[in-house]
């Protein structure tokens, strides 16, 4: 009777070891859904940022030539959904300009500012999904606090000269990105440099790590600036997935710089997902 209970109970054992084996095999196997991510400045210079880049005329032939070049291998890669940098609670008044730019209407309004001209949503965004057939882009930006000032207050008043030079190292960033445009970079390596490894990594820390160490023990501006940051591009996450199904194997999120680095973060930290980088899927 003894041998017989321990034979059901090792049959059992190794029926459910060959089960979870299946299942492992089945999580191994299936494809992880890719992102081609893209960070980008923002071709109008809005000057909301903390930093500002020098002007960069996206409407110059040359520019405009790149941006063709760019939507073309874009359209190879195939996306099937597309994700920018846009009021999540407005997606009326993206769709219904897109509507606009699919029927061929949207640049004969003379009165368009600077920002509905050059912004990248509308210049490369917008022109992806035209080109790809697709019939809309998603908004996901959420507002949060970004109390930057008050955490430099908080440096200052606790004397923490060296951190605040760290921090400050920000403005250093934004002028390398000055000098490449003063010196005529192409567009293209322009974006390659913001979606580099050591770009995103100095972006991440600046936000993630540098902010945590501002003031007193019991002054909290940093870590509440850190996780308002944290929380907006979480959020924007969240809505990429919610919004993504079974059968988009491939999309597209193009975000400022530094949100597309903590994007980053979180594709990484997902089996069921992975980053592409407009590098590789650019023709040499």
């Amino acid at each position: 009777m003894k041998n017989s209970i321990f034979i059901f109970v090792l049959s059992f054992l190794v029926l459910a070891c060959n089960q979870e084996q299946k299942k492992t095999k089945k999580i191994e196997t299936s494809k992880a859904r890719e992102v081609l991510l893209i960070g980008t400045f923002h071709y109008n210079n809005p000057g909301k940022d903390v930093t500002k880049t020098k002007s960069f005329d996206i409407l110059k032939e040359k520019y405009q030539l790149e941006l063709q070049q760019i939507s073309s291998n874009i359209k190879k890669y195939n996306p099937t959904k597309i994700f920018v940098e846009w009021p999540y609670d407005e997606q009326n008044e993206l769709d219904s300009l897109f509507k606009q730019y699919t029927n061929g209407e949207y640049f004969n309004n003379d009165s368009l500012s600077d920002f509905y001209m050059k912004n990248e949503i509308f210049q490369l965004a917008f022109k992806v999904a035209k080109d790809n057939s697709l019939q809309k882009v998603y908004g996901i930006d959420y507002s949060t606090e970004f109390p930057f000032e008050e955490v430099m207050s908080d440096i200052e008043n606790s004397k923490q000269s060296k951190l605040q030079a760290q921090i400050q190292e920000i403005f250093n960033w934004a002028k390398k990105i000055d000098n490449k445009i003063e010196a005529g970079i192409s567009l293209t390596e322009l974006t390659y440099y913001i979606n580099s490894k050591e770009f995103r990594s100095y972006s991440n820390n600046w936000h993630n790590n540098l902010m945590l160490l501002a003031g007193k023990p019991n002054d909290f501006s940093g870590p509440y600036l850190t996780s308002e940051w944290y929380k907006r591009n979480l959020y924007m996450w969240s809505l990429i997935q919610k919004n993504s199904i079974d059968s988009d194997e491939k999309i597209m999120v193009l975000l400022g710089g530094s949100h597309a680095a903590m994007i980053e973060l979180f594709i990484k930290g997902n089996s069921g997902w992975k980053v592409k980088e407009l590098e590789q899927i650019m023709e040499k």
